[in-house]
């Protein structure tokens, strides 16, 4: 079945750096439409970045300049490098996948999109 693996969480202060990594496997990793979510105590769960099956990417305004997402096709692995953490960036992060061979929508950013997800790994920014 379906198993989307997080990890890479924890602590940093602000301004520091940490790199989540997702491992997927028991489906065709390469037709999957990749994203990792966030969600905050109290709001809403929403997108951090997208990367579909070319390798478009597209972030939320707040993370633009920070925060990379990256995929290894050939290990069914999904990434997340963010730097200059800030507090604001505290939430639990999720990997989440959409299968998608046929796709021509570019992107997909609502968490509604999206069939699989990983249990999550928290990450805290300290001021």
């Amino acid at each position: 079945q379906v198993q989307l693996v997080e990890s890479g969480g924890g602590s940093a202060q602000s301004g520091g750096s940490l790199r989540l990594s997702c491992a997927a496997s028991g489906f065709s990793y390469s037709v999957y439409y990749m994203a990792w979510f966030r969600q905050a105590p109290g709001k809403e769960r929403e997108a951090v970045a997208v990367i579909n099956i070319g390798g478009t990417t597209r972030y939320t305004d707040s993370v633009k300049g920070r925060f990379t997402i990256s995929r290894d096709n050939a290990k069914s692995t999904l990434s997340l490098q963010m730097n200059s953490l800030k507090p604001e960036d505290t939430a639990m992060y999720y990997c989440a996948a959409k299968p998608c061979p046929g796709c021509t929508t570019p992107i997909y950013f609502a968490p509604r999109d999206y069939n699989y997800w990983g249990q999550g790994t928290q990450v805290t920014v300290s001021s």
